[in-house]
Parts: C-alpha cells; sequence; structure tokens
C-alpha cells in the first residue's frame, strides 16, 4: 500500500524537481548574460537569458535619482523571416539592422559566456 501512494506521488516529485533544476539554470544564465554589457550601476538588476530556442529576453530594473523604480523587459522572437521584439507589453516592431547586430553579438557572447562559466565542467 505504501508503495502504491509513493508511486503516485514520485513522477510529480521528479517533474518539480526538474522544473526547480531548469529554473535555478535559467536565472544563473540571465546573471551571467546580464554582466555581458558591463558593470551595473548600483540599484540596477539586468537580466539577458534564452528563453526558449525561438526567444530572447532582456529585463532591466533601476531606482532613479527620485527614488521611483523602473522595469524594462524587452523580449526578443527569432522568426523564420526575422527578429521582431516586444518591449512593455506593447505592440511587436522589427529590429533595426543596428540592432539585430547588436542583438547577434550579445547572442553570440552569451553563448561564450555560459558555456565557458556554467556547462564546461559539465
Amino acid at each position: 500500500m505504501l508503495r502504491k501512494i509513493r508511486s503516485q506521488f514520485q513522477p510529480q516529485n521528479q517533474t518539480q524537481a526538474r522544473a526547480e533544476a531548469y529554473r535555478n539554470l535559467i536565472r544563473r544564465e540571465a546573471k551571467i548574460g546580464g554582466t555581458l554589457f558591463g558593470t551595473l550601476p548600483n540599484g540596477h538588476r539586468r537580466e539577458f537569458f534564452c528563453l526558449d530556442k525561438h526567444t530572447w529576453v532582456w529585463h532591466e530594473e533601476w531606482i532613479d535619482k527620485l527614488g521611483q523604480r523602473h522595469v524594462r523587459n524587452t523580449r526578443y522572437d527569432v522568426r523564420p523571416t526575422g527578429v521582431v521584439k516586444i518591449q512593455d507589453g506593447r505592440g511587436y516592431q522589427a529590429l533595426s539592422p543596428s540592432e539585430a547586430r547588436n542583438l547577434r553579438d550579445a547572442v553570440r557572447m552569451y553563448y561564450q559566456r555560459v558555456t565557458a562559466e556554467l556547462y564546461q565542467n559539465i
């Protein structure tokens, strides 16, 4: 009877453990990605990460001189026809050529750093 009860909960626990491990890896990757563009001023938080094979996320938070908190979220969707972005929940926008090059360069740096700092010893 105990085995039957345990077997009903074990797959869910394994699934939860995998999901938590995935979230932890994404957090660590996001932290590394946030350092790609130089040091952060005090009161800033920046993250850059690959959510899935078609989605990149740039997240930044800061507090201005008046003490107000600001948040900027930019999601880049990679599509067969190109890359579009959605910023702070507004509509999709095409990337300018220079922004597309900057994103390409950031993705390359991201993969190099994340591989070297996080996955090299796995």
